[in-house]
Parts: structure tokens; C-alpha cells; sequence
């Protein structure tokens, strides 16, 4: 049994947003909407807003969820945040807001104040006329929880934004993870790999002369990584029976084949980031990314 505020329930019990907002051809206003989740998934949401053109402000908003007692208070208490806003006022509405408005939610509901914060966002997208879902790069990396189709590229936002650090508080965020559990380490192994690169980068600020390497072109990058490879890192690899080649540069992201001992190794992952990556990013970019091929 969940334990809920009283303002969660207040607004569970007695909703006043719930609804649809129609495009009446009323003049200067604008109907836009927003929609988040899937009923398949076991949450989901549309947002409706009412956006004044002249001033840009959010004259009114209703919600239609598919969801539970936390999902239905979230989009009571997103519809009273944003109300009266800009919609740039209303893009800085984040989830912990939404949180914080109901008087906090229980850990393992904290997703349905994401499903809000995202529904908001993808209804100002379509508002202002761009045809991309509000995070299309999260769709791009690899599909890393297949029970709620959710890739590496949305985990890794999402433990960044709200500074997350186990498996077990990106499930309450997103779910991912939730279903059969398969992916909890690939979840585990990207909350360490932000971590390290959140670390680098605070050592990178306190050694701004690192950064000069940025005025590096493309072609003299990519030399300087192999220089690294083939003096740094293959030497430390040769050792052990392993070995490692550069496959391709792309931007910050470098794709290398882990090879001998190195690529059947348990241990590969951590030879991947701390003898390669953190190489790397120390002698070229902080921003750098290895990944194995």
C-alpha cells in the first residue's frame, strides 16, 4: 500500500483538470497538446494547453491520463504550475517541482512526475511547430529496457537531470529496469560511466589549459588519439594478452575493437572506460566517449 500526501489525495479525489480542451476557432487563442507513455506500458498522458498567441501565455490546461492515483494528482498539480505561464515560464517547470507541489510522491511513483514534466514539454514542441518528439535523440541510442522500450540515450538524461545514483531510482523515474530485470547491470554500468565523466570534468575545470586540445581538427584529433593508443594504452594492453584498435572517430564518441585476452575478459567494460576512455579524455577531450564494437 503506497503511503500518499494529503494533497494527493485531495487532488486524486477531486480533480478539476481532468478533461479535453476543443479548438472552438476562438480568436487569439490556440489549442496545443502533448501526449507521453503508453497505456502498453501501463501509464499514460495527454496534455492539452490553452495558449494566448498574443502574449505566449497559458491561458488554461486539461489532462486525460491512463494511470494510477499518483499519475492522476501529477497531472492535477502540472496543470496548476503551469497555468498563467509563459510557455518559456512553463518549460522550466522540471519533475521535482511537480513532486514538491503534492507534498513529495512515493519513490517508486516519482515516474509519473517525469511523465508530466515531458507531456508539458512535448505539447510547447508541437506548439511552436517542430515535428520532433521533445527528446528525439532519445530514441537513437541502443535499446537498453526491451520490457518498456526505453534506450541508453533516455537513461542517461534522466540520471543526469535529477543526479541519479542506482539502478533501483531510474526504475522509479522511468521504469526502465521494472520489467524482467535483465538490464538492471547495462542500468548500473551507465550510472557509473556518468559518474566518471562527471568527475573528469569537475578535474578538467580545475585545469583549463587541457581544453587548448579543442582547436584540433578532425584529421589531427583522430592522429592524436591513435598516438595515444599505440604509446599509452596498447603497451598496458600487449601485457596482459589483450590488445585494442581505433575503428572510428565520431565527434567526442570513439569506437575501438577490444581484441585478444581484452575481448572475451570479464573485466572488459572497465578496461573499455578506465584504461581507454579515462586515457583518452585525459589527454584530448573530457567530453570524450569510448565505446567497444
Amino acid at each position: 500500500m503506497w503511503e500518499y500526501t494529503d494533497k494527493v489525495l485531495e487532488l486524486f479525489y477531486n480533480p478539476k483538470n481532468q478533461g479535453v480542451l476543443e479548438d472552438k476557432g476562438e480568436s487569439g487563442v490556440k489549442i496545443t497538446t502533448g501526449e507521453v507513455g503508453s497505456i502498453a506500458c501501463g501509464d499514460a498522458l495527454r496534455l492539452h494547453l490553452k495558449v494566448d498567441v498574443d502574449t505566449d501565455k497559458i491561458v488554461d490546461a486539461r489532462f486525460q491520463t491512463f494511470g494510477c492515483t499518483s499519475a492522476i494528482a501529477s497531472s492535477e498539480a502540472l496543470v496548476e504550475l503551469v497555468k498563467g505561464k509563459t510557455l518559456d515560464e512553463a518549460l522550466e517547470v522540471t519533475n521535482k517541482e511537480i513532486a514538491a507541489y503534492l507534498g513529495g510522491l512515493p519513490e517508486a511513483k516519482i515516474h509519473c512526475s517525469v511523465m508530466g514534466q515531458e507531456a508539458l514539454e512535448a505539447a510547447i514542441y508541437n506548439y511552436r511547430g517542430i515535428p520532433l518528439d521533445v527528446h528525439e535523440e532519445d530514441d537513437e541510442g541502443a535499446l537498453v529496457c526491451t520490457c518498456f522500450g526505453i534506450s541508453e540515450s533516455r537513461i542517461r538524461r534522466v540520471v543526469k537531470e535529477n543526479n541519479l545514483t542506482r539502478a533501483e531510482d531510474v526504475i522509479n523515474y522511468i521504469k526502465a529496469g521494472g520489467g524482467c530485470g535483465s538490464c538492471l547491470a547495462t542500468i548500473d554500468d551507465i550510472i557509473v560511466s556518468i559518474q566518471r565523466e562527471v568527475t573528469t570534468s569537475q578535474a578538467s575545470n580545475n585545469n583549463p589549459g587541457q581544453l587548448a586540445v579543442k582547436a584540433l581538427t578532425p584529421v589531427q584529433k583522430i592522429a592524436l588519439i591513435q598516438k595515444v593508443l599505440d604509446e599509452e594504452v596498447r603497451p598496458v594492453l600487449i601485457a596482459d594478452g589483450g590488445d585494442v584498435e581505433l575503428y572510428d572517430v565520431d565527434g567526442d564518441i570513439i569506437k575501438v575493437k577490444l581484441q585478444g585476452a581484452c575481448g572475451s575478459c570479464s573485466s572488459s567494460f572497465a578496461t573499455l572506460k578506465i584504461a581507454i576512455e579515462a586515457r583518452l579524455r585525459d589527454r584530448i577531450s573530457p567530453s570524450i566517449v569510448v565505446e567497444a564494437v
